[in-house]
């Protein structure tokens, strides 16, 4: 029986992993070499190699899928989580993870009307951001120097924007070259606006005044580019002011919403740029001869004004010569008033001084000088007596403070003790024993020092007198 059952199992070809893991490749792409699945997007993801991975799934399967950089950017919109989608491509393993997947060749929205709800989901978010608000949109320049265009550079939409611009207003215009169409064309959109605010004022590349992005007709899968976020965002933030031109009259896109003027064509883009030189310039020869009639018609009319006023004005030698007249009338009247005066003060003056005796004069100088004399001998008598008095009272009051002085009491025999600092000692509490004290007396002072309180309570030895001694330092107590 297990002979048997050997036997039977030796006849079984063995495959290796690898050769097994080949046949099944071959198969599944044998089987399935051209499909088309319908499905919606989730996990996408976009390598650095610029292959984009995926998910297709629905509401019970899973397939993986994979998509080529060329392929990628041959789309004409931008894939994200939640599309509904067709894709077209061949299934085949991938041995190295035991799994199956998708390669997509083709793919496109499941409908318009996909394309329209992502549409419509992205409006309403940006509207709340308030991206859309008329107070964010600013005025376009009048004459802008220089003009900057985001479009393709070998479609008719930039030969016909120059075209344009040559027609009615020749200006500087620089061409930002940019894919309008595919999965990168959003990126290079955004980035050329941002480019253009970014360079420098007074840089070798001028910067422009005023933008244009614009592209001709499609569907709405060819004009997705410009409905992609990132491109709104960098409209939005162009400090530049822009006008969009994407499409024709009927198409909308969202950077049509959020751009400073939004024109039907690129032409009318161009319109809308510049006015037309040959009419500014006819507006201006027009203003120059209005304002040069008005300034001859003003001139005119201030002439004949003049003319008129000068016919009511007199003659101004006239006018001088009886000025003149009168202020030599004038001159004539202020000598005579001034010889008059003096004359009268000079008899004036006569007068007083016949009114004048000197005899009086003199007698009266006399009596003021005597009592002048005696109310001096009067001060004088005055400020002896007071002086004296003064003198009398500082002698009493000095003998009476010599007679108050403690030197009288040392001349009776006591002594004042002062301390360290020169202040008398009053009290026993102060007679620390070994504080050094002063000791002044009627004929001079002497150094102590207290001693201790048992030696004051024996009696005290006669000693017998020894020579004074200058180095010795007598003691109290």
């Amino acid at each position: 029986m297990s002979e048997k059952s050997d036997f039977g199992t030796s006849n079984i070809h063995e495959y290796t992993v690898s050769e097994l893991s080949g046949s099944l490749k071959r198969t599944v792409e044998d089987r399935y070499g051209h499909v088309r699945v319908r499905a919606e997007i989730s996990g996408l993801k976009r390598a650095a190699s610029g292959h984009v991975y995926l998910a297709l799934k629905d509401d019970k399967a899973v397939l993986d899928g994979v998509m080529w950089r060329g392929t990628a950017q041959k789309l004409s919109f931008r894939p994200e989580d939640g599309l509904e989608v067709v894709c077209t491509g061949k299934l085949t393993t991938y041995p190295g993870r035991s799994k199956y997947q998708i390669v997509i060749e083709r793919m496109e929205p499941a409908g318009v009307g996909a394309l329209m709800a992502l549409l419509e989901e992205r409006k309403k978010k940006l509207a709340a951001e308030g991206l859309f608000d008329s107070e964010r949109k600013k005025d376009l320049p009048y004459i802008p120097k220089v003009i900057g265009v985001v479009t393709s550079p070998t479609g008719a939409v930039i030969r016909d924007i120059l075209h344009r611009l040559r027609d009615r207003f020749p200006t500087h215009v620089l061409l930002w070259p940019v894919l309008v169409q595919g999965d990168t064309a959003a990126g290079q959109v955004s980035k050329a606006i941002k480019g253009f605010n970014a360079l420098d004022q007074n840089g070798d590349i001028p910067r422009p005044d005023l933008l244009i992005v614009a592209r001709g007709g499609g569907s709405l899968e060819d004009l997705w580019a410009f409905n992609e976020e990132e491109v709104v965002r960098a409209a939005a933030e162009s400090d530049i002011p822009l006008i969009s031109a994407v499409g024709h009259e009927t198409d909308t896109t969202l950077i049509d919403y959020v751009s400073d003027r939004r024109a039907p064509t690129p032409t009318a883009a161009a319109e809308m740029a510049v006015p037309v030189r040959s009419e500014l310039l006819a507006y201006v020869d027009d203003m120059e001869r209005r304002i040069k009639r008005s300034l001859t018609r003003s001139l005119s009319d201030k002439a004949e004004r003049l003319a008129g006023l000068a016919r009511g004005l007199r003659d101004p030698n006239m006018l001088i010569a009886e000025k003149t007249q009168h202020l030599d009338h004038l001159d004539s009247r202020l000598r005579q008033s001034i010889g008059n005066g003096i004359s009268l003060k000079a008899q004036h003056y006569e007068n007083l001084k016949g009114r004048l005796r000197p005899q009086l004069l003199e007698r009266n100088l006399f009596q003021y000088k005597d009592r002048l004399e005696t109310l001096e001998q009067r001060m004088t008598s005055a400020i002896t007596i007071k002086r004296d008095r003064s003198a009398d009272k500082l002698d009493a009051t000095a003998r009476l403070l010599e007679s108050l002085s403690f030197k009288r009491v040392l001349k009776r025999g006591y002594s004042i003790v002062w301390d360290e600092d020169g202040k008398p000692l009053s009290s026993v509490k102060n007679a620390t024993p070994g504080r050094t004290v002063e000791v002044e007396f009627d004929d001079g002072k002497a150094s102590a020092i207290f001693g201790t309180g048992e030696a004051a309570k024996k009696p005290a030895k006669k000693a017998k007198p020894e020579k004074p001694s200058s180095d010795k330092q007598g003691q109290l107590l």
